[in-house]
């Protein structure tokens, strides 16, 4: 690997030209600047890291704290494309990605103390307990935090607005007709509760009466329990025309139980998912769904968190909400 020295002798200059020129530095003639950058191409220079980050105190490396407990890790289509559009964005301001967890060859560290160990300069926090004390230690660290989809006091969030989209959609629902409208939504967190709130808001608007039993707690991404709750709802003396699924992927268990019970999408009992990912598109039929807005929220999220790293003094916490957009389908019966 060519060196500083390297470089300055192949196009007779001194290190500390090379280093302005490489940098930017608007002391050097243009012609210059691009003489140098042109053998550094040619040579196949690249800085190191190492001096890099003691020269400006930063190792232009983000940490990436995602913990899925069901396991399926960067298969979950939502919180994947939110990360991929994440890691887009850093890379194009220069800074590399690192998955932060509390396990490092055996040895058990906190949160926390692996962004020390890493030496990140900043961390995104996606699809976690936010309720864990390492998650609330790391908040409250040293190290410049963003959230995704939750709120600390003080701290930087990218939100996707929940509320629109569950409002949207039973707004849809309610415009082919539809009257009885069950929802089954995810684990008590901070999304669900905004999407309780747009359920609520949107029927009270709408002059809709919900039977308690229509409202029906299941989990995120898991198909046997959406399954188990939708038979739940079939139970029911009066059963509702139109189920919102907590998400597209949990929606095939609901898809599931009404083709066990004989019934027809939509023409026995309409459907709705949420996320948009492409699996609401291919399975038949195409489910009506809110498409979430992943490209925005990660490139925020990235954007945001370069911001607090590169100027701390004049980034304030803010809370930034995303909209996404109603899909169609054939999941829906015009009543």
């Amino acid at each position: 690997m060519p060196s500083l020295k390297d470089l300055a002798k192949e196009c007779g200059v001194s290190v500390a030209t090379v280093s302005k020129a490489l940098n930017g530095q608007p002391d050097i003639a243009p012609a210059t600047r691009e003489r140098i950058c042109a053998a550094a191409r040619r040579m196949g220079y690249l800085p190191n890291a190492a001096a890099r980050a003691l020269k400006t105190n930063r190792t232009y490396n983000l940490g990436v704290l995602f913990v899925d407990e069901k396991q399926s890790g960067l298969t979950h289509e939502y919180f994947s494309a939110v990360l991929d559009s994440f890691k887009v964005e850093a890379e194009k301001r220069g800074y590399d990605i690192t998955f932060i967890n509390h396990n490092i060859s055996g040895k058990s560290m906190s949160y926390l103390e692996h962004c020390h160990y890493r030496g990140v300069d900043g961390v995104v926090i996606a699809c976690v307990n936010f309720y864990d004390p390492q998650v609330v230690e790391l908040v409250n660290g040293d190290v410049p935090v963003v959230t995704i989809d939750h709120v600390f006091n003080n701290r930087m969030a990218i939100l996707s607005d929940n509320v629109v989209g569950t409002k949207a959609l039973v707004q849809q629902a309610w415009a082919c007709g539809h009257r009885r409208i069950a929802f089954i939504h995810g684990e008590k967190t901070a999304v669900t509760e905004n999407r309780l709130a747009g359920f609520y808001q949107a029927c009270e608007e709408l002059g809709l009466k919900v039977p308690e039993e229509y409202v029906r707690c299941g989990v995120y991404h898991d198909v046997d329990r959406c399954a188990e709750e939708t038979r739940a709802l079939l139970a029911l003396p009066q059963r509702p025309t139109c189920i919102i699924f907590p998400d597209d992927f949990s929606a095939l268990g609901g898809y599931n139980a009404l083709t066990e019970a004989g019934l027809s999408i939509p023409e026995d009992i309409s459907v709705m998912g949420y996320d948009g990912i492409y699996l609401s598109r291919v399975v038949k039929p195409p489910l009506v769904t809110y498409q979430q807005n992943t490209k925005s929220l990660g490139r925020l999220a990235a954007d945001k968190l370069i911001e607090l790293i590169e100027h701390p003094r004049v980034t304030l916490p803010e809370q930034i909400r995303v909209s996404g957009k109603l899909l169609d389908g054939g999941s829906v019966r015009i009543l």
